[in-house]
């Protein structure tokens, strides 16, 4: 994958649409007079890869990147890059089905900021994992080498000069990534810490409390299904109980009545 066109418009010095290429596959020079813009070409490709220390582009917010900060009419900036991309075992995983890949970005006065990919608005993290597919990220302190910096990277030390390699491979991507995994494992484990700490703290002594009462409560219903059938005997039983006595009664009078009677015939003989 390499770049085929650069079109700029609104960025810079830029106040109109401004198509440069095409580009050389390997290699490509910028000329022109002081002044003409040479260096805003470079802004623009720094811009378009998604650079975020400024100071690279010479500015010190994103709103000065419009011609004149909005003050001559154009309120937004917009830098588009074509890419070549017919060579599939150098283009990034996904995309094997695009001859060409068109990656804009536009910035509106206001803070305003968005990327477009194949004319479809996409997020920023999506054009970075594909910059970082095939080895290329503009943040990279490396990715630029300007003047008076080719002796510095002549004498980095072995651990600078690795982390440029890691770069220049395209394994700096993975890196980063399973940093990020292993940040979002960290909170979710102190998620899983906390929920097993309500299980034992709470929810578990609540689980035990109401199955001792749903025991207690069954033992309570088996007792009562028990007593039911008694509950309709009960008044006959208390009736039964009543004509007993009176039966034991009436039989006491009557042997009474009966030794009264004895008595008086034994009397009068």
């Amino acid at each position: 994958m390499f770049i085929e066109e650069l079109v700029v418009d609104g960025f810079k010095s830029y106040s109109t649409r401004t198509a440069v290429g095409p580009f050389d596959k390997q290699f490509n020079a910028i000329t022109g007079l002081n002044g003409s813009g040479k260096s805003n070409i470079l802004d623009s490709l720094c811009f378009v890869l998604g650079i975020s220390n400024l100071t690279q582009v010479r500015v010190a917010n994103l709103s000065e990147l419009v011609y004149k900060q909005g003050q001559a009419g154009v309120t937004k900036a917009s830098v588009t890059v074509v890419f070549n991309n017919e060579d599939k075992s150098c283009g990034p995983v996904g995309y094997e089905m695009h001859d060409k890949i068109t990656i804009t970005r536009q910035i509106i006065i206001g803070g305003r900021n968005r990327y477009l990919l194949n004319s479809h608005n996409v997020q920023a993290n999506q054009i970075q994992n594909l910059f970082h597919s095939v080895g290329l990220n503009v943040n990279n302190p490396h990715f630029l080498i300007m003047q008076g910096r080719i002796t510095k990277v002549i004498n980095m030390k072995p651990q600078e000069t690795l982390s440029m390699i890691e770069e220049a491979a395209g394994t700096r991507m993975y890196e980063n990534k399973k940093a990020g995994a292993l940040k979002t494992l960290e909170k979710k484990q102190v998620r899983v810490d906390e929920c097993n700490r309500l299980l034992s703290e709470e929810i578990t002594p609540t689980l035990e409390k109401l199955a001792k009462d749903r025991s207690n409560y069954m033992l309570w219903q088996s007792n009562n299904n028990e007593i039911e059938p008694w509950h309709d005997f009960a008044p006959h039983l208390n009736t039964c109980r009543c004509r007993g006595a009176w039966m034991v009664r009436i039989a006491s009078l009557r042997s009474l009545k009966l030794s009264s009677s004895r008595s008086q015939r034994i009397s009068k003989q």
